[in-house]
């Protein structure tokens, strides 16, 4: 900014952001609104120009709107996607001001203090900004002031330009609600006939102070200038991703893996820098036909180890149609997670990063939700005692220290047992049919009683208790077999049958 210039602050409101983004996919000409839950009931949150011409308003109860709108469509709202909209409004809005912050959750704020004459005045600035967003279908007000919060109070009163100077004036007809202050200030300041700001200009401060509490006082000096109020621009996230440009078309998988590499040390040095690692990474290849190739990994843990990352590269590679050639090639990292500084390299690999690889190599063949691994369980119930989880997503974890039976190592759903022979109350069958396989009882271990877990509901345990026995057979198998004992006051409908449900190896 020159010295003696006077600050010129550009504010930029969506009235109806959230909507507009919405609709910008999936059109819509009647009544529509995007709804919140808040408490036990739904909200609208934000609303189109045809809802509001219906009497709808923000905050009204979506069972109030479908009372006088009962056409009214709506989608849940997603402010996550809403920050990111506003977020890329504030990098497009760059083109204007060298700083621009967000102004709320619909609003940007630009300090554009030396620019105008570059768009011909601010007229010119503030229509031709307004023409590039109506013509994407993005609703907007715009207002130019000397202040940040005459800015913001113009913007959202219909716009407009307020000359140097003239602040006192340009924003002395708007309602004191205007100075982004709590509605119950708002509601008080005109119940004593203060309703415009022109009203509290010539106020004691002092009274207003004690009345209203110094938020009042502060907003109103922000709002005339008296007050500073910086535009301080959030930090741009960093953006892992490199490119490059071939002076001749390529197609053979070696020189792309060589310019991948290339690649892969620029953008691991980066994310170095900012002590982060690749979960996914894509590469491009954009070919001498305007055609663009894509190839997507995926990684089962934060990496920027290079050499690693290229082995998986190979075989979506090798898939790519180079057609007339390649000429130029880019690779992103949009999905990254924290990686404190390591060493990488050395004479051998270590078996966690072994074991990395082959989840990754796995997951993107078979999906990573598909590769699973076992975690433990709290639980006495065998079918319970273990978690599977993607192994990409989970970290392995040690077995808890048991006391008790030996368990088996393979644990199955129960598989009915027939009992070739006579047996005795409480005694595993001497001989028996499984699998329509004929077993004979060599050494029965046992047994362990399990009841069921009061607090889950599970129609296989409604039997009620098992007794688990060790049998050890004459032909070789170890097998894990149960019944149901006759236990007075307990639910026995299946005390006379057998069971098979693990398998000891």
């Amino acid at each position: 900014m020159c010295i003696g210039m006077a600050k010129r602050l550009l504010s930029i409101w969506f009235p109806r952001l959230a909507s507009d983004t919405s609709l910008r996919k999936r059109p819509s000409e009647g009544p529509f609104a995007l709804i919140l839950r808040s408490g036990n009931a739904d909200h609208l949150h934000c609303l189109n120009r045809a809802a509001e011409r219906k009497g709808l308003h923000r905050s009204m109860a979506l069972a109030d709107a479908r009372a006088i709108c009962p056409d009214l469509a709506t989608r849940p709202a997603d402010l996550v996607v809403e920050a990111a909209a506003l977020s890329s409004l504030r990098r497009w809005a760059g083109r204007y001001a060298p700083m621009v912050a967000s102004d709320g959750a619909d609003g940007l704020i630009a300090d554009i203090t030396g620019v105008p004459h570059l768009f011909g005045g601010e007229a010119d600035l503030s229509a031709d900004l307004q023409a590039r967003l109506a013509r994407v279908g993005l609703t907007v007000a715009t207002a130019i002031a000397g202040s940040r919060g005459g800015a913001f109070a113009l913007a959202r009163q219909g716009g407009g330009i307020v000359p140097e100077g003239g602040l006192a004036e340009g924003i002395g007809r708007l309602p004191v609600s205007a100075l982004r202050i709590d509605d119950q200030t708002a509601k008080a300041l005109a119940r004593m006939g203060l309703s415009r700001i022109s009203d509290l200009i010539p106020q004691p401060r002092a009274p207003l102070a004690r009345r209203f509490g110094p938020g009042l006082v502060l907003r109103l000096d922000q709002a005339l200038g008296t007050q500073p109020e910086p535009v301080a621009p959030e930090a741009a996230a960093p953006h892992f991703g490199v490119r490059m440009t071939l002076p001749d078309p390529i197609g053979l998988q070696a020189d792309v893996m060589s310019g991948l590499s290339r690649l892969l040390d620029r953008l691991c040095e980066t994310l170095a820098l900012h002590h982060r690692g690749a979960r996914r990474l894509q590469l491009e290849l954009h070919r001498v036909d305007r055609e663009c190739a894509l190839v997507e990994i995926g990684l089962a843990r934060p990496m920027r180890d290079p050499e690693r990352i290229a082995a998986l590269f190979a075989k979506g590679v090798e898939a790519v149609e180079a057609g007339f050639g390649i000429d130029a090639m880019r690779l992103t990292a949009h999905v990254t997670e924290p990686l404190a500084p390591e060493q990488l390299g050395g004479p051998a690999l270590r078996h966690e990063d072994a074991l990395a690889d082959l989840f990754s190599r796995l997951g993107n063949r078979l999906g990573f939700d598909r590769v699973l691994r076992l975690l433990p369980a709290e639980s006495k119930i065998p079918e319970r005692s273990f978690l599977l989880a993607p192994a990409a997503y989970s970290q392995a974890e040690t077995l808890p220290g048991r006391s008790g039976p030996e368990r088996p190592i393979i644990v199955f759903p129960p598989e009915p047992v027939h009992t070739a022979s006579m047996r005795q109350p409480g005694h595993p069958p001497a001989r028996f049919r499984w699998r329509r396989m004929s077993f004979a009882t060599l050494r029965a271990t046992g047994p362990e009683r399990i009841a069921p877990e009061w607090w889950f509901d599970d129609p296989l345990w409604r039997s009620g208790l098992r007794d688990y026995w060790r049998i050890e057979t004459r032909e070789g198998p170890r097998l894990w077999l149960f019944n149901t004992p006759q236990v007075p006051n307990w639910p026995a409908r299946d005390a006379q049958n057998w069971y098979a449900q693990g398998e000891f190896v």
